[in-house]
């Protein structure tokens, strides 16, 4: 089976994921493995006595059991669907933020466009059962974040989740990341199924899980420390206390990440959390202004009218083709040679990926569909 052009420079994703498969094999042992032996394929030649040494009888005897071979060849097949990618420690892709939290997965599986994750992104997050206002400001939020050049992280839940997605997506570019608890075959929970197509096509949904897992509670703590470690911050807009939201703040903070709240009523239980934030130290803010002084953070220049992205199926679409050339090129190179922002380049990008006259590769990268 052909690798997908991102996986292409490792023939040995099948062990990884052979690595990540193991049962009862964690990602702490994973990594101690890794660190004591190199890449996988090391790993599973070297003898049993070594490998017990470093994560005991029971670890080195689930490593030399027999791979699982349907899960490995189906995650090979999903790797290969255009759109999807499995990222390794050892990828130049894996996202450096999170080489830095104290976990980092061994393994991440992701559909939608890499390039999100080598952008400053920050993280919103809040209650699965917030007030209407809570919703409109997480969306608000979202919106003029994403516009001011952030990528905005959050879990996908109901509520202010799903609200911050959505205003990300509103803004020009579209750039949000959905953390899932779940594989990324996924959808969870099934009411997010549209906007999951949404941010698969415009943004990006990112898992550290073993494709097929379903909704288990002790999998969205973890995913919750992937969506702080992505993120210069967390913003929670309502959070009861005790609540998920509370967790990722927390995390945030102990990664040296900044975390901001958003006030709310006295009377409201959905506010008890963020203020509990705030007497903690979090950054009260009331407006996405105050989120990007606090990160010293400047938008960039709204796209002058000369620059602005002509219409669909324009001279314009040919001066791209132009400029585009016949090799693979980057947004920002191509943005150089056009002229234009790259925001203003993505929408005369997206109608032509829709159309089929070029297509995305990994890395944010561009190239004429060649029949």
């Amino acid at each position: 089976m052909p690798a997908s052009p991102e996986n292409a420079a490792q023939p040995d994703l099948a062990d990884w994921l052979r690595l990540t498969l193991a049962r009862g094999l964690g990602p702490e042992r994973q990594r101690r493995l890794l660190a004591a032996f190199g890449l996988p394929a090391a790993i599973f030649s070297t003898p049993r006595a070594n490998l017990a040494a470093v994560v005991g009888s029971d670890g080195a005897d689930a490593l030399l059991a027999a791979p699982d071979h349907e899960a490995i060849a189906a995650a090979l097949a999903w790797a290969v669907t255009p759109g999807n990618h499995i990222l390794t420690l050892a990828d130049g892709a894996y996202p450096r933020a999170l080489l830095e939290v104290a976990d980092p997965p061994v393994l991440l599986y992701a559909k939608g466009r890499l390039d999100l994750l080598d952008t400053p992104a920050l993280a919103i997050v809040g209650a699965r059962s917030c007030t209407p206002q809570g919703e409109e400001n997480a969306a608000a939020f979202a919106r003029e974040l994403a516009t001011a050049g952030l990528s905005i992280v959050s879990g996908l839940a109901l509520g202010i989740d799903a609200a911050a997605h959505r205003g990300a997506l509103a803004a020009a570019g579209g750039q949000t990341i959905a953390v899932i608890g779940t594989g990324a075959d996924r959808v969870y929970p099934a009411r997010n199924q549209a906007l999951a197509r949404q941010i698969a096509e415009h943004g990006l949904i990112l898992s550290e899980l073993a494709l097929g897992t379903p909704a288990l509670a002790h999998n969205f703590p973890r995913r919750n420390r992937l969506i702080a470690g992505l993120a210069r911050g967390v913003l929670v807009v309502e959070a009861a206390v005790g609540s998920g939201s509370l967790i990722t703040a927390r995390l945030a903070a102990e990664n040296g990440r900044e975390v901001f709240a958003i006030p709310g009523s006295i009377h409201s239980p959905q506010a008890r959390g963020c203020h509990r934030l705030i007497r903690d130290g979090a950054k009260l803010v009331e407006t996405a202004a105050d989120v990007l002084e606090e990160l010293r953070w400047t938008a960039p220049a709204p796209p002058a009218p000369a620059t602005a992205a002509p219409a669909r199926g324009t001279a314009g679409d040919d001066a791209v083709l132009g400029a585009l050339g016949h090799d693979p090129v980057d947004i920002d190179t191509l943005a150089g040679r056009c002229g234009l922002t790259v925001d203003a380049l993505y929408a005369i990008l997206l109608p032509m990926e829709m159309d089929g006259r070029i297509v995305r590769l990994p890395g944010g990268r561009f190239q004429r569909h060649h029949c």
